[in-house]
């Protein structure tokens, strides 16, 4: 089937891996945990003596002195900034719900109303962290409310009065506890997760981006170095060719002259041919090209010898009959980095040869990319320029990460451009790809009328 382009990434592991940590800011952590020490103490005291329960506090305020020295520790000015990885995050979440575990242990366990915070720390978790330490603290988080369900201390009393909940609301306490970790976990990752896969794919993208258009700078500046060190090197090709025709044979310097023509000559040319390569013609580099100049210059990288890529131009012509002036279109690094993905992917999966059909109107200019390929799996179609929608091992031995669709598609948009995938009904899938024509000509045809104008 045709499926997207995946191609090894440099940060492989870092972005876009699917199911890693994140790393943590630590003094939010800190932070988080000491506002939960404040509740915690507030909270007892308040129902020792105001409320008037004969709890136990020194136990109680002893495990809560264990975290606020727990925060001490770590608040100290070499790791206030630091940033925790998967692991050393999941150790401080999974003590602070023994911690809490232990705290409702002392105060009644799951008869006391504040059992719901024992969700707080896994919920941190799930917004984070990867799916199987998430499933770790999830299943710690359901051990210990299981623990509480049957083993805590008895309940305080008031006045004499036994607070005594009946079993079954304690099993329904338990219940919804264990169904909440569950859900809330299994619903906080998903979400998180999803932000975190676009996240990481548009970085990809910005830098696939960013890697073209140093590429494109850096192609015009040697172009445009060529061009401008075009005088001096015949200044010296002119200088040389006076002195070895001057200087008689067995001068001494007969020789340094004619080695010094032959390799202005050859600089010469190594210039001429690296302008030629930049600009693809005739022309400065940063002129615009024929619409389908641009597309046949996105997808001429991505040749392979056994695959025939056919050019092709669409009817362009107007209700009357008349031919409809081609666009020009600016070397842009997203469109030829876009079209080039597309293009290539196509080539990939082709199973003798793909057309590439550039047509135009007066509002609209397009690219067809149809291979001759099993086109399109239904469940793929359905999800295409989605990141990350497969992980495979490419030919290369490389675990590709499914963003090469993405990517092209995100760099195509930016210049305003639609993308539509389909199958033909004979087969083989069918990119499209659609500007509206004054998005990417309307700088063309001014400056093609500014020509016109100077007689040119």
């Amino acid at each position: 089937m045709v499926a997207l382009i995946e191609k090894p990434w440099p940060f492989k592991g870092k972005l876009g891996a699917r199911g890693t940590d994140v790393s943590v800011s630590l003094r939010m952590l800190v932070l988080i945990r000491w506002i939960a020490v404040l509740g915690q103490a507030a909270t007892l005291l308040l129902v020792h003596y105001l409320f008037d329960f004969e709890l136990p506090l020194r136990a109680p305020l002893g495990v809560v002195a264990i975290s606020a020295a727990l925060n001490l520790f770590a608040s100290r000015p070499r790791r206030a900034g630091a940033r925790l990885g998967g692991r050393d995050a999941a150790l401080y979440l999974a003590f602070d719900t023994l911690q809490l575990g232990v705290l409702l242990f002392l105060t009644v366990g799951l008869h006391n109303p504040f059992a719901i915070l024992m969700l707080a720390p896994v919920t941190v978790a799930a917004t984070v962290l990867s799916r199987p330490t998430v499933i770790g603290l999830s299943v710690l988080t359901i051990a210990a409310i299981s623990v509480l369900a049957l083993l805590h201390l008895p309940l305080p009393t008031r006045e004499g009065i036994e607070l005594g909940p009946a079993p079954l609301y304690v099993l329904a306490i338990w219940t919804a506890l264990v169904s909440s970790t569950i859900f809330i976990t299994g619903y906080n990752w998903s979400i998180a997760e999803g932000a975190r896969r676009m996240r990481d794919a548009f970085a990809a993208t910005q830098l696939a981006l960013s890697r073209e258009q140093r590429v494109s700078a850096v192609g015009s500046l040697a172009a445009a170095a060529a061009h401008q060190l075009g005088s001096p090197l015949t200044t010296i090709s002119l200088v040389a060719k006076e002195l070895a025709r001057e200087l008689p044979k067995d001068s001494p310097f007969a020789e340094d002259a004619v080695l010094l023509l032959s390799q202005s000559e050859r600089c010469r040319t190594i210039l001429a041919d690296l302008a030629r390569s930049r600009e693809g013609g005739d022309g400065f580099p940063f002129a615009r090209l024929p619409f389908s100049a641009l597309v046949e210059a996105a997808g001429e990288p991505h040749g392979r010898p056994e695959i025939r890529v056919i050019h092709a131009t669409g009817s362009s012509r107007d209700g009357a009959g008349n031919a409809i002036e081609q666009p020009l279109v600016q070397r842009s690094p997203e469109i030829l980095h876009g079209l080039g993905n597309l293009i290539e992917n196509a080539i990939q999966f082709a199973e003798r040869e793909v057309t590439v059909t550039a047509s135009w109107s007066a509002e609209v200019a397009a690219v067809d990319i149809v291979d001759d390929g099993p086109g399109f799996a239904a469940t793929v179609l359905a999800r295409l320029g989605e990141p990350y929608i497969s992980a495979r091992i490419g030919a290369d031995g490389h675990a590709h990460m499914g963003l090469g669709v993405f990517i092209a598609q995100s760099l195509l948009e930016r210049t305003g451009a639609h993308v539509s995938f389909t199958n033909d009904d004979g087969g083989g899938a069918h990119v499209v790809v659609e500007w509206p024509r004054a998005q990417i000509d309307g700088e063309g045809r001014a400056a093609s009328a500014a020509l016109a104008e100077a007689g040119m």
